[in-house]
């Protein structure tokens, strides 16, 4: 497998829980957490793309590529699309942009795993636990994506993980990976 020189961020969505704020905007401990996230990606990763529908919001940012979705209205998978379509490499890392504490570590990890390994798709497990916006994609399922938003009436990430040739990378069920995982869906979590 090629390896994975592109970091993606998913900082769209509509943020209803959130009162419409952009999650990736909400400040954690002094800092955004998109910022926390760049500060992991910076030196891991030659091309950051942040996909958001919502551009303005992050212009002030340098060295990153800002997408808008393809098709919108699609979720996280819309995201994945539009990443996909414009990034320069041949495989991608995907984080949601409401995760405040990635693990530079296990993010390393993972993008050697899939490196290594034969599969379109790899995405993180603790236990039971799927972590399906912590994933290295291939752009050779870009064609299948495509199909799959335009065909199918549910547009779950978890549904296309099952019908792709996805591997799961088991991390051991830690305080500190759950933490690298965990993601913030209301106010009151901050």
């Amino acid at each position: 497998m090629a390896p994975v020189t592109t970091g993606v961020i998913l900082a769209g969505g509509k943020n209803i829980r959130f009162g419409g704020i952009t999650k990736a905007n909400v400040v954690i401990e002094g800092e955004t957490i998109i910022s926390r996230i760049l500060r992991v990606f910076r030196g891991l990763f030659d091309e950051i793309i942040i996909v958001t529908n919502n551009p303005e919001e992050f212009r002030s940012i340098r060295n990153v590529r800002l997408v808008e979705d393809i098709i919108r209205g699609a979720g996280p998978l819309g995201g994945i699309h539009a990443a996909l379509k414009s990034s320069k490499s041949e495989a991608i890392f995907v984080i949601a942009g409401d995760m405040p504490f990635p693990d530079r570590r296990i993010i390393e990890d993972q993008m050697g795993r899939f490196s290594a390994a034969n599969h379109d798709i790899l995405t993180v497990k603790i236990g039971n636990l799927v972590e399906p916006l912590h994933s290295v994609f291939s752009k050779k399922i870009f064609d299948d994506l495509e199909t799959f938003l335009e065909q199918q009436g549910r547009r779950t990430v978890r549904d296309f993980l099952e019908e792709s040739d996805t591997a799961y990378f088991d991390i051991p069920d830690t305080e500190e990976a759950r933490k690298a995982f965990r993601n913030i869906n209301f106010p009151d979590e901050v």
